[in-house]
């Protein structure tokens, strides 16, 4: 995840898919059909999980889940650790952190040698990173970077140089971030590494532009460009279009920073890059904003702020709100620039803290005595300028804002109360209805039912509930069921599924509404075969210490519903409909850790993944309806 407009991420041994890897796929699936079940056949898999990291994450973590069980039944230690450490790798690149650091965990149970072990101390730094906490990030970086020094391998140092320096570039701490990037860049260019070469132009240009030197900093941009053009990295050439265009912005050269992010914009909408396409929007916004077009400027920071939310990048979401509050100022809307501005101090003070900076002042002292090259360098890690520094947008009306927001605030002062349980009242509100939902009772004072043509309906639940529950505590039991069903909630938010409840051990939600979607079915399916692996890890985990596991049924079905609230009391977003009946019927129809689709979803997503038939039910009001088993995507076969 890139962290912020300014800063360009560096992920350890990074591959991108070329002809070559192409072929070495290809070669690696040949062998695969004729390996024995041997350590060969382990090593085979996790060289294919490896190979398939940043292509395809879901046939990735069923060749690193397959590596790893024939490991485990070898007893062998190394294939183990690796199959572990591509499965943390895999579940970052989904946003699943919690899981991937309960992976990377227990890969560095299993490993025994430098190599792998520094790799799996900077993943487990790159999470961290990813969740902003930054000294645990710090911290994991530096043993990385030792393990890796002592083995000699200085593409990888290189590498971590990087990432280290990234994390000073968002605390603010300039001259470590050059220093660091500086010292990845003579590494990579002794080596050769062209694709890292260009990442230190980036990164450098980057702190060139941070101390206000345009001229450095636009050089060093160019030259970045041009490699990855060369290189043929659309994404990174989109991102140094937005870098580029930053400087223009900041130089007060519109037009020329709007061509650069309009560049970028359409080269992230091409390859899908939805990280880039939210900061895009609001490069574009902040444009418009600074060149006197504050109406322009909120179409394009609403959108920003929008796909920020979805796909939960702060640093976007923060630059987003300041730069509305702005916006809002410039518009005379002085409560809702109060409003954006207070949830910019939200997002700013979550991310970069004074705790956080004197904990990596801590970390960074305690490396540097380690490696006893030098005497305590802390008092330069952090100065109490730069703690107090704060990455605001510059736009030539902050000072004014300023004014203005101290007005507002003296006005708004004695309604704090009120407002305070308003957002409290708001906040429950989200919490049990839909967004869109919640918003038309606030407008309205009622929401009216809709139907929805095509919606795709999840059902799960556990086998043998009763009796499984029966032997064991209420305690456990209801830990258990909020344990799996917090994971559940957090998968299908992934796909902007909605949740519609759950009623004992049955989990049910729906995709397609209250947004219509056009890939409501395989967004469902998709979501239904991370929930039946999680559930099946979560198996081996409890049998592994004895405990009772649960096992659970999916069943799946397409086609129209009602959905709404009803009453006035203990709201609640609900369904009806045959469509749902027969999603229940799915379920109920479904075996353990099988996904049992109806023919209406078959029809959907049958291009995208293998099903197996395996007959048809009789339906109330429906006949006979075909069922299918799913069997992975065809990615994966």
């Amino acid at each position: 995840m890139k962290k912020s407009i300014l800063l360009f991420s560096l992920v350890l041994a990074l591959q991108h898919i070329s002809a070559a890897q192409n072929n070495t796929i290809d070669s690696l699936q040949v062998i695969l059909k004729t390996a024995g079940e041997d350590t060969n056949k382990v090593n085979i898999l996790n060289a294919l999980s490896y190979e398939l990291l940043y292509s395809n994450t879901d046939t990735t973590i069923y060749y690193a889940t397959l590596a790893k069980d024939l490991s485990e039944k070898l007893n062998y230690t190394r294939g183990t650790a690796s199959a572990y450490l591509r499965l943390g790798q895999a579940y970052n690149n989904l946003g699943s952190y919690d899981q991937s650091q309960l992976y990377l965990s227990k890969a560095l149970a299993f490993s025994t040698d430098k190599l792998t072990t520094a790799k799996i101390y900077v993943n487990i730094g790159i999470n961290h990173y990813e969740m902003s906490n930054y000294p645990e990030a710090l911290k994991n970086y530096f043993t990385g970077l030792k393990a890796f020094e002592e083995a000699g391998d200085k593409r990888a140092i290189g590498s971590v140089y990087n990432n280290i320096a990234l994390i000073y570039t968002d605390m603010g701490n300039y001259d470590e971030a050059l220093k660091n990037h500086v010292a990845a860049k003579k590494i990579r260019e002794a080596n050769g590494d062209k694709r890292g070469i260009a990442g230190s132009f980036l990164n450098i240009g980057i702190i060139y532009f941070e101390r206000g030197n345009y001229a450095e900093a636009l050089k060093n941009y160019f030259e970045a460009k041009k490699m990855y053009e060369e290189l043929g990295d659309k994404n990174e050439v989109a991102l140094a279009y937005n870098h580029i265009g930053v400087v223009y912005k900041n130089q007060q050269k519109y037009v020329e920073a709007l061509k650069n992010y309009f560049a970028a914009l359409n080269i992230q909408e091409e390859i899908g890059d939805k990280e880039g396409i939210a900061v895009s929007y609001t490069n574009i916004g902040t444009a418009h904003l600074e060149d006197g077009k504050a109406r322009e400027a909120m179409e394009w920071l609403m959108k920003g702020l929008q796909l920020a939310k979805e796909i939960g990048i702060k640093t976007t979401i923060q630059d987003s709100y300041l730069s509305l509050a702005a916006a809002d100022s410039a518009l005379g809307n002085y409560k809702d620039a109060y409003a954006y501005y207070k949830m910019y101090i939200v997002y700013r003070d979550s991310i970069a803290n004074k705790e956080n900076t004197e904990k990596i002042v801590q970390q960074k002292m305690q490396y540097e005595f380690d490696k006893k090259e030098t005497q305590s360098r802390a008092e330069q890690a952090v100065t109490k300028k730069e703690l107090q520094r704060q990455k605001l947008l510059r736009n030539g009306f902050v000072g004014g804002f300023a004014v203005v927001l101290l007005f507002a605030m003296l006005f708004l002062g004695q309604r704090n109360k009120i407002k305070k349980e308003k957002k409290r009242s708001d906040e429950l509100l989200l919490n049990i209805l839909p967004h869109e939902v919640a918003n038309e009772i606030k407008l309205n004072g009622r929401s009216m039912p809709k139907t929805f043509s095509m919606v795709t309906v999840m059902f799960t639940d556990f086998k043998d509930f009763t009796r499984v529950s029966q032997n064991i505590s209420a305690e456990l039991l209801v830990a258990e069921l909020d344990y799996c069903f917090s994971a559940f909630d957090k998968m299908v938010q992934k796909y902007k599924i909605e949740k519609i409840k759950t009623v004992g051990d049955a989990y049910i939600c729906a995709s397609g509404l209250p947004i219509s979607s056009f890939t409501h079915a395989t967004d469902m399916v998709s979501a239904a075969i991370e929930i039946r692996n999680f559930m099946l890890e979560r198996k081996k985990e409890k049998e592994s210490k004895g405990e009772i596991p649960f096992e659970m049924r999916i069943g799946i079905h397409t086609g129209p519903v009602v959905a709404g609230i009803v009453g006035v009391k203990k709201y609640a977003y609900d369904i009806w409909g045959d469509t749902v009946n027969v999603a229940a019927r799915m379920e109920q129809n479904s075996e353990a850790g099988k996904i049992n689709i109806s023919g209406s979803t078959y029809e959907l997503v049958k291009d995208k993944f293998k099903c197996v038939h395996r007959g048809k039910i009789l339906a109330k009001n429906k006949g006979e309806i075909d069922m299918f088993f799913i069997e992975g995507s065809f990615a994966s076969i």
